[in-house]
């Protein structure tokens, strides 16, 4: 067993296990993706580390029980098409391929994604489609999607994501002010009406885009 496999069997234990999460199929994604991959090379031992890293760019790589936590959320079948909003490193969207049949991920920064794209083909994780642009539009060519994630802070629910769920869709997003938010999940009924419930603080870096924040703090 390498370092990194100690290290990771550790994360899972210490900070996503002893935390709550009771997904199995979650747990065992975690163990298996090497999140190291994700990091810069020069932080790869600090990579199952409980806390965020920086990952260029002024944006980062979520702590390891905040990845469990958000993709326990929506509560993923294999069969599920997902769209993700802020690809970033690419960690995130490893998990949820490995979960369910497709991922959409939509970066804003063209050198991320191009890293992200590198580290997810070497894992041969083929069933995920990239693109640069503002994710708070979505992805109408590829709509509806049975789960949307959206890994940066919102003011509020962008429209477009939410008129992209399917009927029984689930979208997992932090919302609140630019230092501060909450996780919501929001369910699509068969009518279209939305069921919100709030969840857990945190921080992440903010959504930029038309329907989100309109430049960094």
């Amino acid at each position: 067993m390498t370092r990194f496999e100690i290290a990771r069997k550790r994360m899972v234990h210490e900070q996503i296990v002893a935390q709550g999460i009771t997904s199995p199929r979650v747990i065992e994604t975690m163990l298996k993706v090497p999140r190291h991959l994700f990091v810069q090379e020069a932080m790869a031992d600090q990579a199952y580390s409980d806390n965020p890293l920086p990952i260029g760019e002024k944006q980062t790589i979520s702590q390891p029980f905040m990845v469990a936590l958000m993709t326990e959320l929506l509560a993923l079948q294999p069969r599920d098409n997902v769209l993700e909003i802020g690809t970033g490193s690419g960690y995130q969207t490893a998990i949820l391929a490995s979960l369910c049949s497709r991922v959409w991920t939509i970066e804003r920064i063209r050198s991320l994604a191009m890293q992200a794209r590198k580290a997810l083909d070497s894992l041969h994780l083929l069933n995920v489609n990239i693109k640069v642009g503002d994710g708070t539009m979505g992805w109408p060519e590829e709509a509806p999607f049975d789960a949307i994630l959206v890994t940066a802070g919102a003011p509020a629910v962008p429209e477009a994501l939410a008129a992209q769920l399917t009927p029984g869709g689930r979208l997992v997003i932090p919302v609140g002010t630019e230092l501060d938010q909450a996780i919501l999940t929001i369910r699509k009924q068969a009518d279209g009406t939305l069921v919100r419930e709030t969840g857990v603080t945190c921080r992440f870096v903010p959504l930029i885009g038309r329907q989100g924040w309109q430049t960094a703090a």
